[in-house]
This record gives C-alpha cells, sequence and structure tokens, in this order.
C-alpha cells in the first residue's frame, strides 16, 4: 500500500511533464491522472486502517490517508475529471493541462499532509499552479488578478512558514499535533496562513474577484477544491487538538454568516457563487468532525454551478430576469440549487443535516440562519425564466452530468437522514427562503461595497486577523 501511495502522490506530476514531451495526448494523459487519483480515494473507504507514512524520522513529516482525506481526495478527482471534459472540444493548450496536472497533483499532496513543513511546499506549488491558470488567457486583466493572489497567497504563507518554525522549536517537530503546548504565537500566525489560504472570514475576501474573474473551468477548479487546502488542515487540527476545535468552530460560524449575507445581494452570477464558497467553507469548518462529506457535497455542487454559470446568456441576475435561459441548463441549474439548499434526494441534503447534528448548541441558531440565506441566494437561480434556444459548448454536457451525478449517488452515504422531522425542517427552510427572495430580497436595490476587496485592505486584514487569532488563543 505505501508504494501504491506514493506512486498516486507522484503520478500527476509525472504526467504533466510527459504532458510537454507528447502535446498530443494531453488531455488523455490528464484524465488517467484524475481517474486514478478517484480510485485511490475508493479504496481508502474502504481501506481497515488508516495508512500513515513517515518520510523524515524523528522531524513529524508524515503523510496520513482516511476516510477523511478520501472524501477530500475524491472530491479533487470529480472536480478534475469534469473539468477536463468540459474541456475536451475546446483549443486549450497542452500548458493548461499540464499545469491542470501540477494543480491536481499538489492538492492531492496537501490533503495527504499532516504536517506543516510538508503542507507548506504543498500550498506553495499549488498557489503557483493556481496563478498559472488564472494568468491563462494573458490578458491584462486575468494577469492582474492572477498576480493579486499570488502576491495575498504568499504573503500568508510567509506568517505560516514563521509560525511552523516556532512550533518545531517548541517540540522539534512539525507534526500537527506540535500545536499543543506550543506558543501561542505560532498558532495565531499558523492559522493566519491558513484562513487567507482557504477563504475564511474577512481573510477570505480576495476570493471573489479571484474566482470571478478567472475561466470559467478555472473558477470551477478554484471553488470546488483549491480553497480546501487552507480548511482541511484547519478540520485536521480541529479533530487531533480539542483546544483548536472551539477556534475552527467560531471561525465556521462566522465565515457562514459573512458569505452568506454578500451572496444574498450580489447582483453578479459568479460573484454571488464565489461569495457561496466562502458559506459553504464555514458549515465544513463548523462541525470538523462532518466536514470530509460537506466537503465533498460543496465541491461537486459548486463547480457544476460555475461550470452551468459559464453557459448563461449574461452574468447580471437583472438582464437574466429578461432573457430566459436553455430549458436544459435551467434544469441542471435548479438542481445543484436544490442540493446546495439542502433538498431531499441530494447529498447536500443529508450533508447539512449530518452537520447541523454535530453542531454545539451555541452554534445552531447562527448556521440555520446561514442555511436560510443559502436558499434565499439559491432562489435567484431557481426563479430565472427559461425556454431560451441559446446552445452550449462541446464538453458542456458530460462535465455537468458527471458532477449532479455525484450529487444523487452521494447521497446514500447518510441514508439515515431520512426521517420525518430531518425532512419537514429544510423543506420548511427552503420555502420560507423563497417567500423572503421573491417579497423582499428581489425588490431591494441594495447594492454592496466592493471597498474591503481592495488589495491594500486584504493586506491590512491579516494583520488585524493576526490580533484576533492572538486574542482568542489567550483567552
Amino acid at each position: 500500500m505505501t508504494t501504491i501511495t506514493l506512486i498516486w502522490i507522484t503520478l500527476p506530476f509525472l504526467l504533466g511533464f510527459i504532458i510537454y514531451l507528447v502535446p498530443k495526448l494531453d488531455k488523455y494523459l490528464a484524465l488517467g491522472a484524475a481517474l486514478a487519483s478517484a480510485g485511490y480515494a475508493a479504496q481508502l473507504f474502504v481501506a481497515q486502517s488508516p495508512l500513515e507514512l513517515k518520510l523524515l524520522d524523528n522531524f513529524g513529516v508524515t503523510l496520513t490517508l482516511d476516510e477523511l482525506t478520501g472524501y477530500f481526495i475524491l472530491t479533487n478527482a470529480l472536480v478534475t475529471i469534469a473539468v477536463i471534459l468540459y474541456c475536451w472540444q475546446s483549443d486549450k493548450t497542452a500548458f493548461f493541462y499540464a499545469q491542470t496536472m501540477m494543480l491536481h497533483g499538489s492538492v492531492n499532496a496537501a490533503f495527504a499532509c499532516t504536517d506543516f513543513i510538508s503542507l507548506y511546499v504543498a500550498l506553495e506549488v499549488s498557489g503557483i499552479a493556481a496563478f498559472l491558470l488564472i494568468a491563462y488567457p494573458r490578458t491584462d486583466r486575468s494577469i492582474w488578478v492572477g498576480l493579486r493572489y499570488l502576491f495575498i497567497s504568499n504573503v500568508a504563507m510567509l506568517f505560516y512558514l514563521v509560525g511552523a518554525v516556532l512550533a518545531y522549536q517548541t517540540n522539534h517537530s512539525f507534526a500537527f499535533s506540535s500545536l499543543r503546548g506550543a506558543p501561542p504565537e505560532a498558532l495565531a500566525l499558523i492559522f493566519l496562513g491558513l484562513l487567507v489560504k482557504g477563504g475564511i472570514f474577512v481573510s477570505g475576501l480576495w476570493l471573489p474577484l479571484t474566482h470571478s474573474e478567472s475561466e470559467t473551468p478555472v473558477s470551477a477548479l478554484l471553488s470546488g477544491v483549491v480553497v480546501k487546502t487552507g480548511v482541511y488542515p484547519l478540520v485536521r487540527c480541529a479533530l487531533i487538538l480539542d483546544e483548536v476545535d472551539p477556534i475552527v468552530r467560531i471561525f465556521g460560524v462566522g465565515t457562514a454568516l459573512l458569505g452568506v449575507f454578500y451572496a444574498m445581494f450580489e447582483k453578479d452570477t459568479k460573484r454571488m457563487l464565489a461569495f457561496h464558497t466562502i458559506s459553504q467553507l464555514g458549515f465544513i469548518l463548523a462541525a470538523p468532525k462532518v466536514g470530509g462529506f460537506y466537503a465533498l457535497t460543496h465541491g461537486l455542487v459548486k463547480s457544476a454551478l460555475f461550470l452551468i454559470a459559464g453557459t448563461l446568456p449574461s452574468r447580471s441576475f437583472k438582464e437574466l430576469q429578461h432573457k430566459p435561459i436553455n430549458t436544459s441548463v435551467w434544469i441542471a441549474l435548479v438542481i445543484a440549487s436544490f442540493s446546495i439548499s439542502g433538498f431531499p434526494l441530494l447529498s447536500g441534503f443529508g450533508a447539512k443535516i449530518l452537520t447541523i447534528k454535530n453542531l454545539e448548541p451555541w452554534q445552531v441558531i447562527a448556521m440555520n440562519v446561514a442555511a436560510l440565506g443559502t436558499a434565499i441566494s439559491f432562489a435567484k437561480f431557481i426563479f430565472l425564466p427559461r425556454g431560451g434556444k441559446d446552445g452550449v459548448k462541446p464538453g458542456f454536457w458530460p462535465g455537468v452530468i458527471l458532477l449532479l451525478s455525484g450529487l444523487v449517488v452521494a447521497n446514500i452515504v447518510y441514508y439515515d437522514a431520512y426521517t420525518v422531522a430531518n425532512i419537514i425542517k429544510p423543506l420548511a427552510t427552503i420555502g420560507i427562503g423563497w417567500l423572503v427572495y421573491l417579497f423582499i430580497v428581489q425588490r431591494l436595490a441594495i447594492k454592496l461595497p466592493r471597498v474591503l476587496e481592495q488589495f491594500e485592505h486584504l493586506v491590512g486584514f491579516m494583520s488585524l486577523m493576526l490580533v484576533l487569532l492572538f486574542w482568542m488563543v489567550l483567552a
């Protein structure tokens, strides 16, 4: 099993290099690597015990492969497969597929890491690959958005690296467990880096512009899997260290409410989805024990929504109210919107029920408010007019069908959720959300300011978050 794991980790990087040598096989090699990841994730769910690989003795450099890792890796595999299928008949070059493989491999590695130094390497590689994909169109706008993302990411990772060194000095180990007994500044600096990388709370306000201005398949990758490289270590640390769990849960609640507040009043489709990504990451952190399943559900549905949004005749909700969209596309949009709203028969239902059941009492009201905000936000998609004749890009349906099918199949993970009480509550939440949208939100002309998303403010927020983290750790 150890040999298979090492081959699986290195395979995407090797195939990414081969793509440069044999560019005619680019999409086939990329698809093969993603399928291999799906197969590896599947066997993690049937493994009898977690697999731990110590890469360096006495330094705590360790890979851990278990069910939690399996959910995140499966998300990466399915989203990558869907994106490759979506781009299959496009004019994407070998460079695009090679960088997609570099991103896929580094994200896999990040999900397998349980130490701070190898996680740092994986996050830096994924950041560079993501930057190259964001800047792929080579327009002035895309290059600026990519550089903005790269700079914010690298500054955050400098804080993270200093924190990792401080943790090592205390326990002479880079393992996540070395946070136990480490000085408060170590935890604060490490968490600051992960909060920024994962798009959590106000540290994640870089995310809406980056995800909304990227090309459609890149947006699907970023929202579906890349931001989870910062979320996964927070979930893992919360499960390892009891003293970290309350901090992670607090940020989960704050993130869920902040993201959904912006999403409810956003007038741009891709920006709304990006803000809602922030909110859904909060759901993952709010209940770390079941965060893996929620991460899988969110990755599938958000990638599908970004792919669908890329085919709509406009990004403006106001214009879409007067431009009927293709009925087939509308049906796909409704299915995805139902899932993320928590409608039964789709995995979003089970994920939300499972999350609510694993909340602390002080979290319940806030997370139910966030769930209501989700229903309000996606009513904007559900009530769009249909009947348009616009076609879709070649490759659109294979990718979207794969993701939507995943939402149906994943529904069996928590079949115990199907009780009368559990079904009535989300249906009532969705119904109330639709009424609030139709009679209140739809009639409001609120335009939220974007000043907090400006570059200089993003850097300033890092300092404020560091102060907040110090206070939380000391408290």
